[in-house]
């Protein structure tokens, strides 16, 4: 039996304004007129375009502040997630210190709240700094207006 492409169904559906009957055999010990659940179609789709991880991941930035907890997660953020690599950025070096101190506790945190988001390591950086590369108060050959600040 072939599998119906949803999505493509919804599409032609809305951009018509019909549904098209489709007959679809039954399956054992379900009778023609029984519906199915959304619930089940939907995991049928996730599993059919293999889109696990990338809902596991999407559910670990989403569920961030109840995985780490509700301190760390008002200064620190997650940034991106590549290659098994999760980027964190923190709001002060100070944080970025601790949680560097903490990076086990916190990617096996991690592993457990989110199965499936692949994350094998942690890159934890401060605020970004200002560039003195560019702009109006940059100086060729010299360290420019950095060099009054000790």
């Amino acid at each position: 039996m072939a599998k119906r492409d949803l999505a493509l169904d919804l599409f032609r559906t809305y951009k018509t304004g019909f549904t098209k009957k489709v007959r679809v055999r039954p399956e054992r010990g379900q009778s023609v007129g029984d519906p199915t659940l959304v619930s089940e179609i939907l995991g049928d789709l996730v599993k059919d375009r293999e889109w696990d991880s990338g809902l596991a991941e999407g559910n670990l930035f989403a569920t961030w502040p109840t995985i780490v907890g509700a301190d760390i997660a008002q200064h620190a953020s997650p940034i991106s997630l590549l290659e098994g690599k999760l980027l964190i950025q923190c709001s002060s070096t100070a944080w970025a210190t601790q949680l560097n101190l903490a990076q086990d506790d916190l990617l096996s945190r991690i592993r457990a709240s989110a199965p499936g988001a692949l994350v094998e390591s942690l890159t934890i950086i401060g605020p970004q700094a200002p560039s003195w590369k560019r702009g109006i108060r940059s100086v060729s050959n010299g360290r420019g207006p950095r060099d009054t600040y000790g």
